[in-house]
């Protein structure tokens, strides 16, 4: 639909044809929700013994209100606007055209990958402290976790919602009796301290809120099934009370665990949420926790499925990647094939550690969620709400500002203390999808082959118009981060940072922190070259189309 001819509905309704739609109750979407977005506190626990006990409870209020709140509504209000598969894609080029739409598909998408990956891992490194196995029976019950749920999702997407919603309750039930149980033994004061004595608010803050920041990602995801679900109002519903959930399942089971189990240092190291029931009620209590923590992985990785398959659907019908990957399954009306290229990528992912595939994936986590709160704003002057009807948005004029300044000053925050290994491999992985841009452009068409006349061409550069300037904003952008940024990591981590890095490493570049800082900062230079080179370019040379 042309936004100068929109007078009100839904947009872009049935993206990709042949998908089987469904009626979700909103009990079978919240849990959805959940296991997409949580499956449990596990991870909380190094933010109580890096940030302190009362700084992890702060956070942990905090850091729901200032970004998870806010990318819910905007998860809410453009699945409604748009309930369409690959939601990141297809909201991002409704807002700033091919070019944008497709790296934030492409980020989403490789995000999707990575995280199911990475819980498959996790589960894994959980077992084994059960079980000591051998790197070959490892990988293959890696193997066997990815084949079973696989499986699941070939069914389709109510199976998914099912499993979802079975592994959610027992989860919560597990999180509620470490709350109770926690609670009942009440020794110790939350809030002392509530930064770690001898450490600065700002390191003790950082530390904190690039995790807290992490536990509370994953809501995007669920818009990359907008095309399969029959009433997407439920989303908007569910988005908010799984919100609260999830926050509830994090907040109360992490009291319950600072007040009755210290000491607070040795959280994440010997000390865990199993230790709650494991010291006041017995050691069979602490085991069935950790079979639990198993399930949760289980949990997100069957949930990551369902919308990582998804992610490259929309783009292939765009012609911005494969056909094929567009084709659903005539009798399930599931799409069979990025299911099995997901199942293939996991089965070589897995073989890397937690810590490698989180340090890739973060980074882009950021870089997509803030981004997409602007791609609101604009969507919402596009398509203004006062035609929509009695479509779901946030009736406050102030809304965008809430929801774009809180993820905005959150992930700045988070980028730039995660560590400088983080921001330099996540601009890596970034940067990737201008590279991967003009390949699938140049080989597929993109949506110039579709729509010649609404989606024209360069012919010297067989790109859309406009998109050399395009590449010029994006360089001038992350160059600016890179190089703003290598100088605050060099006043952040700098008396600290290169003995961090070479013990952490050992050897290469991660383990070198001036080199990454030297890397990150005439990395940023070379970008704000070629930003304004291109930018200059394009504005003389290749005019955007003027409905861009």
């Amino acid at each position: 639909m042309a936004k100068s001819s929109y007078t009100g509905g839904q947009v872009l309704t049935d993206v990709t044809p042949g998908l089987k739609k469904k009626v979700f109750s909103l009990g079978a979407m919240t849990f959805l929700i959940y296991c997409a977005c949580a499956g449990g506190a596990f991870g909380i626990e190094t933010m109580i013994s890096s940030a302190g006990p009362g700084l992890t409870l702060i956070l942990l209020v905090l850091i729901p209100l200032m970004w998870a709140m806010p990318i819910g509504l905007y998860c809410s209000e453009l699945t409604n606007l748009a309930p369409v598969e690959s939601g990141p894609y297809v909201w991002a080029k409704m807002a700033f055209g091919e070019f944008w739409g497709f790296s934030f598909g492409f980020w989403m998408s490789m995000a999707a990958y990575l995280t199911g990956s990475a819980y498959v891992v996790l589960a894994m490194d959980y077992i084994g402290l059960f079980v000591s196995m051998s790197p070959a029976m490892i990988f293959i019950i890696k193997a066997a976790i990815i084949i079973l749920f696989t499986i699941v999702n070939l069914r389709g997407l109510q199976e998914v919602s099912i499993l979802s919603t079975i592994f959610s309750v027992i989860i919560l039930i597990a999180f509620a009796a470490v709350a109770f149980v926690g609670m009942a033994n009440w020794q110790y004061n939350p809030m002392d301290p509530v930064i770690p004595q001898g450490e600065g608010v700002m390191s003790s803050w950082g530390t904190g809120i690039a995790v807290g920041v992490w536990m509370y990602c994953g809501y995007v995801t669920i818009s990359f099934l907008g095309g399969e679900i029959e009433n997407p109002k439920v989303i908007s519903k569910g988005m908010k009370l799984g919100i609260v959930i999830i926050a509830l399942s994090y907040i109360l089971p992490t009291l319950g665990g600072i007040v009755s189990t210290g000491p607070w240092t040795e959280w994440g190291i010997t000390i865990d949420y199993s230790s709650v029931l494991y010291q006041h009620i017995g050691p069979w209590a602490g085991a069935a926790f950790m079979i639990v923590a198993v399930i949760a992985q289980f949990a997100i990785f069957n949930a990551s499925i369902a919308t990582a398959s998804r992610s490259f659907m929309v783009l292939g019908q765009d012609n911005l990647c494969p056909k094929f990957l567009s084709k659903v399954s005539p009798k399930r009306k599931v799409p069979v094939w990025p299911i099995l290229i997901l199942a293939a990528v996991n089965l070589i992912l897995v073989n890397f550690n937690f810590e490698i595939l989180v340090t890739i994936l973060s980074p882009i986590l950021f870089v997509t969620y803030v981004g997409l709160s602007f791609a609101y704003v604009k969507i919402r002057k596009d398509y203004p709400v006062e035609k929509r009807g009695d479509l779901y948005y946030v009736k406050n004029k102030l809304a965008p500002v809430y929801i774009c300044g809180g993820p905005l000053v959150i992930g700045i925050i988070s980028f730039l203390v995660n560590g400088t290994e983080y921001f330099l491999l996540g601009f890596i992985a970034i940067i990737a999808a201008v590279v991967c841009y003009p390949i699938f452009k140049w080989i597929y068409g993109g949506l110039n082959k579709n729509d010649p006349d609404g989606s024209p061409i360069n012919p010297k550069t067989k790109l859309a118009k406009g998109d050399i300037g395009r590449f010029g904003i994006f360089f001038l952008m992350f160059g600016a981060i890179a190089f703003l940024g290598s100088f605050f990591l060099a006043w952040y981590e700098g008396d600290w940072g290169p003995a961090y890095y070479l013990d952490m490493y050992g050897s290469g570049i991660m383990s070198d922190f001036w080199q990454m800082i030297q890397i990150a900062r005439w990395g940023g230079v070379v970008m704000l070259i070629l930003g304004v080179s291109l930018f200059a370019a394009g504005k003389k040379w290749d005019p955007a189309h003027k409905e861009d």
